[in-house]
C-alpha cells in the first residue's frame, strides 16, 4: 500500500493530467446536443435542395419558440391575482380609534356626550365602509389596471372585484374628507381625520402564493404542438421555399430524429462516437503540448489554463445554438486565440484554436461554412493581433477580422443564391457585435491573471512604467540602484532579444530586482554619495547579512505591492546561491587561524529556473563589476565579462534553467558589446 501510495505522489501532475483531460473530454461531451446529427441541411427563405421528403412515421408539429412565448405571455396578462381579506384589522383598528377619539377629545377639553357619540358612530361607519371597500397594503395604483377583475378571499370565501375599487394609502385621505358629514364641525372632524389616519392599517394584501400557484397551473395546461404529420405524408418536395409551416414540418421532425430516433435506438453510440472524436481532439493539443512546448506541459496550472479556455468556448457556442441558433455567429470565438496568445505564444494559440473550432464542426448548423469562416478569422487573429498592450492594436485587429468575417460571409451567400439581391443585412450586424465582443478579451486577460497567477504583457508593460509606485519610490531612496537596474534591464532586454526569450518579462523583471535595498540604501556602494562607508563599522559577518538582506526584503516588497510572481522570481534569483565575496575574503583576514562557514556569507537562492531569470543574473553581475575598472577598455571588459560567467557556470548556477551553452555565450557576447558602447571614451575636443 505504502508502495502504491508513493507512485501516485510521484506521479501527481501525470495523474492530474489524465484526471484533466477525461473531466474536459466528458463536460465537452455532456454539453453537446444529446443525439445525432440531421442529414438535412435547410434555412428559412431557401429552396430544399434534395429529393421529395416525406415522412418516416408519425409526429406532432411543434410550437416554435416565439408561439410558445406569446402564448405564456398572454396567459401571464391575463392571469388571476388574488388578494386576501384580513378580518381581525377591522375589530383592532376600531376598538383602536374608540380609545384614540375619547382621549382626544378629554385632551382637547370637549365633554363626552351624545353629541360626540354620534360623530364617532359616524367615524366608525366610515372605518366600515373603507374596509368593505378594501384598504391595500400598497400605494402603487398602477400596480394592475384599474378595470382588472381580482380574487379578494374571506376566509374560505372568494369574491370577484375590479381592483380600482380597492382603496390605496395614496387615496385614504382624500376619501376620508369626502366622505366625512358636512354637519361635523370643523374642531371634530380634525380629531377624527388625524385619529383615522393614525389607526388606519390596510386589511387587504396581496396573496402571492396563490397568485402564483394559479399562474403555474394554467402554464402547465400549454399545449406545445399545434398538428399531426403521418407516416408517408409529404413535408415538402424539391424546390419549394422552406418556410412557413413547411419549415415549422422541418423543424419539428428534426428535434423528432434527434428525441426519438438517435436517443432511444442510439444513443450510446453517438456518445460513443462524440468521446472519440472529442478525445481525439483534445490528445492532438495535449500531444502538441507535450511534444513542442516542454515547459508549458509540466506547469499543471497553465494546461488547466488552456483546456478550461477550450472547454468554456465550445460550451459558451454550443449553448448558443441549443437556444439561440440565430445569434451563432455572434459568439467571438476569435477570444481564444488573443487571450492564449496574450500569454504563452501563436502556435499554442493557432493550435488550441484550430481544434475548437473542428469539435464545433459535429454540432454546429452548416458546419462546413463555420468550419470554413472560424478558420480564416482565427488566422487573421493570429497574424495581426499582436502587442495587445499598445494602444490602438487591438482596436485595428478587430476590425481587420469583423471584415474577414463579413466579407467571407457575402462570399458564400453569393455562392448560394448566385446573386446579393436578397442578402440579409442582420447577418452584418451580427458580426460587428461579434467585433466589439472581442473586446472582452482585455478584460478576460486581466481577469485571468488574478485567477491563475500569470502575467500578460499588459502587466508587464504597466509595471515598467518608471513612474510606478515602486520604482518612483526606489529612484527616490536609492538613486544609484535605480541607475543599476535601468542599465541592467537595458542589457537584459538585449540579451533576451537575442536568445528569443521573453523581452517584456526579462526588463521588467530587471528592474525590480534590486528593489529590497532601498530598505537600507546607504548600505550599498552606488548609493553613497560620501566617503563615508558604513560597513567600515561593521564586522564582515553583519556586512554580508546586511548585504544578501536585500533580497528577502525584495520578496516582501514586492507582495506588499503585489508584485505578480513571475516578476517575483527575478528578485528570488538574481543571485542564485553565490557567496557575498568581498565580505567573505575580509573574514578569512580578519580570522586567519579560524575556518570560516562560507553558508554564512552565501545568498539563500535558489538558482535560476528559466532563461530569463539566468539573462538577469548574468547582467547583474556583469553591470555591478564593470563600475569597479580603473580602465574600462575593450580588452578588460571582455575579460572581466568571461570570469563571472564562467565563474557562474563553475557554481551550477544555471542548471536548473532550460539555456543552452551557446545561448549562454550569446548572452555573454551581447553583455560585452553593450558595455563597451556604455564606457567608449570619445575623442577630447580641443579648447
Amino acid at each position: 500500500m505504502k508502495r502504491i501510495i508513493n507512485r501516485i505522489y510521484q506521479n501527481q501532475s501525470d495523474i492530474y493530467k489524465v484526471v484533466l483531460f477525461i473531466a474536459v473530454v466528458f463536460s465537452i461531451v455532456y454539453f453537446f446536443p444529446k443525439g445525432g446529427k440531421f442529414k438535412y441541411e435547410f434555412q428559412k427563405g431557401k429552396p430544399w435542395q434534395y429529393e421529395n421528403l416525406l415522412a418516416p412515421f408519425d409526429f406532432a408539429i411543434q410550437k416554435t419558440e416565439e408561439e410558445i412565448h406569446q402564448e405564456k405571455k398572454e396567459i401571464q396578462e391575463n392571469a388571476t391575482i388574488y388578494f386576501e381579506y384580513q378580518e381581525k384589522i377591522v375589530n383592532a383598528v376600531q376598538e383602536k380609534f374608540s380609545n384614540q377619539y375619547d382621549m382626544a377629545l378629554v385632551q382637547k377639553g370637549f365633554e363626552l356626550n351624545v353629541e360626540n357619540r354620534i360623530y364617532k358612530n359616524t367615524a366608525q361607519e366610515l372605518i366600515s365602509e373603507i374596509y368593505n371597500l378594501g384598504f391595500v397594503d400598497t400605494s402603487e395604483k398602477e400596480l394592475f389596471s384599474f378595470e382588472r377583475r381580482v380574487l379578494l378571499r374571506k376566509g374560505q370565501e372568494v369574491t370577484e372585484i375590479k381592483y380600482g375599487r380597492l382603496i390605496t394609502a395614496n387615496e385614504i385621505l382624500p376619501f376620508i374628507k369626502q366622505n366625512l358629514q358636512d354637519q361635523i364641525p370643523y374642531a371634530y372632524k380634525s380629531i377624527i381625520t388625524n385619529r383615522l389616519t393614525e389607526v388606519l392599517v390596510p386589511n387587504v394584501f396581496y396573496d402571492q402564493k396563490y397568485t402564483e400557484k394559479d399562474l403555474q397551473e394554467a402554464l402547465n395546461t400549454i399545449s406545445y404542438t399545434k398538428g399531426k404529420v403521418s407516416a408517408k405524408e409529404l413535408i415538402i418536395a424539391r424546390g419549394d421555399i422552406v418556410e412557413g409551416k413547411k419549415l415549422s414540418v422541418l423543424q419539428s421532425l428534426k428535434k423528432e430524429y434527434t428525441s426519438q430516433v438517435w436517443s432511444k435506438k442510439n444513443y450510446m453510440w453517438i456518445l460513443t462516437g462524440y468521446i472519440i472524436l472529442v478525445s481525439l481532439a483534445m490528445g492532438m493539443l495535449m500531444l502538441f503540448l507535450y511534444l513542442d512546448r516542454k515547459v508549458i506541459y509540466e506547469n499543471n496550472t497553465h494546461v488547466t489554463f488552456i483546456f478550461l479556455n477550450v472547454l468554456l468556448m465550445v460550451c459558451l457556442e454550443t449553448f448558443i445554438i441549443k437556444h439561440l441558433s440565430d445569434y451563432l455567429y455572434v459568439v467571438p470565438v476569435c477570444i481564444l486565440p488573443i487571450v492564449l496568445k496574450a500569454f504563452f505564444d501563436s502556435r499554442v494559440a493557432l493550435f488550441s484554436y484550430l481544434l475548437m473550432v473542428l469539435m464545433l464542426g459535429f454540432v454546429v448548423p452548416s458546419s462546413f461554412e463555420y468550419i470554413y469562416l472560424q478558420t480564416i478569422a482565427g488566422f487573421v487573429t493570429i497574424l495581426t493581433v499582436s502587442d495587445i498592450h499598445k494602444r490602438g492594436n487591438l482596436f485595428i485587429s478587430v476590425i481587420k477580422i469583423t471584415l474577414v468575417y463579413m466579407v467571407t460571409y457575402l462570399a458564400f451567400f453569393i455562392i448560394h443564391e448566385g446573386s446579393i439581391d436578397q442578402i440579409r443585412s442582420r447577418y452584418f450586424g451580427l458580426f460587428a457585435l461579434n467585433g466589439v465582443l472581442s473586446f472582452l478579451s482585455v478584460f478576460l486577460i486581466w481577469l485571468y491573471e488574478k485567477l491563475f497567477g500569470l502575467t500578460s504583457d499588459i502587466t508587464l508593460l504597466e509595471l515598467s512604467n518608471t513612474n510606478s509606485v515602486l520604482l518612483r519610490e526606489l529612484n527616490e531612496k536609492a538613486p544609484g540602484t535605480f541607475q543599476h537596474s535601468m542599465q541592467v534591464a537595458n542589457l537584459a532586454e538585449a540579451a533576451a532579444n537575442e536568445i528569443n526569450a521573453n523581452v517584456m518579462l526579462t526588463r521588467t523583471g530587471a528592474l525590480y530586482h534590486d528593489i529590497g535595498k532601498m530598505v537600507d540604501p546607504f548600505y550599498f556602494t552606488e548609493n553613497q554619495s560620501t566617503s563615508v562607508n558604513p560597513h567600515n563599522e561593521l564586522p564582515p559577518k553583519e556586512s554580508a547579512s546586511i548585504i544578501i538582506g536585500h533580497v528577502l526584503e525584495g520578496i516582501e516588497l514586492a507582495k506588499k505591492h503585489r508584485l505578480p510572481d513571475r516578476i517575483i522570481d527575478f528578485i528570488r534569483t538574481h543571485h542564485g546561491t553565490s557567496l557575498v565575496y568581498y565580505f567573505y575574503k575580509k573574514e578569512q583576514e580578519l580570522n586567519p587561524d579560524l575556518q570560516i562557514n562560507p553558508d554564512d556569507f552565501r545568498y539563500p537562492g535558489p538558482i535560476p529556473f528559466s532563461k530569463e531569470t539566468c539573462i538577469l543574473m548574468m547582467c547583474d553581475a556583469a553591470e555591478a563589476a564593470s563600475k569597479s575598472l580603473s580602465e574600462p577598455n575593450a580588452t578588460a571588459i571582455d575579460q572581466l565579462v568571461d570570469k563571472i560567467i564562467e565563474k557562474q557556470k563553475s557554481e551550477g548556477q544555471f542548471l536548473n534553467a532550460n539555456i543552452t551553452l551557446r545561448e549562454i555565450e550569446r548572452v555573454k557576447k551581447v553583455i560585452q558589446k553593450k558595455l563597451k558602447n556604455i564606457y567608449h571614451l570619445r575623442i577630447e575636443y580641443p579648447e
